[in-house]
């Protein structure tokens, strides 16, 4: 239990007892003060000041969590789009060089490790898949046009995993499906082979 949700339960508990208490102390001060001119209305002004007081504090801690998972989120998407983004990068780079040698292996491992931390389990099979195509086009330490096409390809799978895995509910709460997603981002990929 988070210490935010705990104080939240002290609230409404206290705000419980104080309601409780305030209508039985509110009955005695209305027989005793029953002679005192605005005795009463002065009781239900103070027990009235309290109870929105704490009514208050119990909104303001909500909304305090509220942003807290808000900005947690955020931090979260930034860096797996910072991972994303470093991935693809690289083989980016590994492509143009047409060469692959020990270090490149080493940091797509690296890469490999920090996807681990932050990818979704779809997103982790398809970047699975991915190296198991990317480990037979390497093999040779050489990446050919044919190689290149097989590697943009399962690039294009991953790039559907990875969009679904950031953007996923936004798409769908446009209406848009990742099959329509997935079907277009690899028909571009196989339209920019042809250049």
């Amino acid at each position: 239990m988070s210490k935010l949700t705990r104080e939240n339960y002290i609230y409404m508990l206290l705000s419980i007892v104080l309601i409780l208490g305030g209508y039985w102390f509110l009955r005695y001060a209305y027989k005793v003060a029953d002679s005192m001119p605005f005795s009463q209305e002065i009781v239900l002004v103070i027990l009235g000041t309290i109870i929105t007081i704490f009514i208050t504090a119990i909104l303001l801690n909500k909304q305090t969590e509220v942003e807290l998972k808000k900005e947690e989120s955020i931090k979260f998407i930034d860096l797996k789009t910072d991972i994303y983004l470093q991935l693809i990068d690289y083989l980016e780079y590994i492509i143009l060089k047409e060469d692959v040698d020990k270090k490149d292996k080493i940091k797509l491992r690296i890469l490999g490790h920090k996807l681990a931390i932050v990818a979704s389990s779809d997103v982790l099979a398809q970047f699975e898949k991915f190296i198991e195509k990317f480990i037979i086009v390497a093999d040779d330490h050489e990446v050919g046009t044919k190689d290149t096409n097989i590697i943009m390809e399962e690039l294009a799978k991953l790039s559907v995993f990875i969009r679904y895995d950031l953007i996923g509910p936004i798409d769908m709460r446009q209406g848009i499906s990742q099959e329509r997603l997935a079907k277009q981002i690899i028909n571009n990929s196989d339209a920019l082979q042809k250049i």
